[in-house]
């Protein structure tokens, strides 16, 4: 089984925001049934039992404690996401959700096999290039998993986004990345609009601070140039001049 260097230990997801998203998302794909691939802990198949869908399973490429999952464990398997996986079931809907960023690129089209194995309809996000998180090796905008869903006849469509984009109890990266993939007619998946590439504001505050605490801890772990250390007073000194000079001017 190919080890993926991720714990759900750190993890920084809750309940709040699949009890708001996954209501809308089953009144638009009136799904009965739920496939979650990637799940961590269950959080969205927890809020999906609790809304009365009691046909759900979850995988992950991480084993979960069962005192840590939030499904019963039966509910549960780890499973090898770099191999297509094969449950022998059908679901009305397909959840993989900052997922893909995970694998590496030449595993990421067996990632979408196995869910366009096992549902007609998926909801699906990833990380975009320089989200945040961690062992995140393939950032990459919509349209490139919209291609690879495409390849496997599917059609998928931005009709979530602008829905969730302002639900401050949903994730930011969800509000960013998420959209639907359904199995279109013969010739017809390729033909619709691309996913558009947009960044949501929170995602952007996140990429801001980590970029802030990695110079932080460069300059003090002592890794910045030598020069740039010489140099560290005067900058100093010239930007408390230059704001006592504002304050005279006004």
């Amino acid at each position: 089984m190919t080890k993926i260097n991720y714990s759900h230990a750190g993890n920084v997801h809750t309940l709040d925001g699949p009890r708001i998203a996954l209501p809308i998302l089953i009144e638009l794909t009136q799904s009965q049934s739920i496939l979650d691939v990637g799940c961590g802990r269950a959080f969205w198949l927890k809020v999906a039992l609790d809304l009365g869908i009691t046909n759900v399973f979850g995988v992950d490429g991480v084993d979960i404690n069962p005192s840590d999952l939030l499904i019963p464990k039966s509910l549960f398997q780890v499973q090898d996401l770099t191999r297509l996986m094969h449950l022998n079931q059908k679901y009305d809907l397909a959840l993989c959700l900052e997922v893909g960023e995970h694998l590496h690129p030449q595993f990421a089209p067996v990632l979408i096999e196995t869910l366009t194995t096992h549902a007609d309809t998926v909801a699906f996000s990833a990380a975009c290039p320089a989200q945040e998180g961690q062992h995140h090796v393939n950032g990459q905008w919509p349209a490139y998993w919209q291609k690879l869903f495409n390849d496997r006849g599917f059609a998928c469509f931005d009709e979530l986004r602008e829905r969730i984009w302002d639900e401050s109890g949903i994730e930011p990266w969800y509000r960013q990345n998420l959209f639907i993939a359904r199995r279109a007619k013969p010739g017809q998946a390729g033909m619709e609009k691309r996913i558009k590439a947009m960044v949501h504001p929170g995602v952007i505050e996140g990429i801001v601070n980590t970029s802030i605490h990695q110079h932080d801890a460069l300059v003090e772990a002592g890794g910045m140039p030598f020069a740039w250390y010489l140099k560290l007073p005067f900058t100093v000194f010239c930007g408390r001049f230059a704001r006592l000079l504002r304050r005279n001017k006004s």
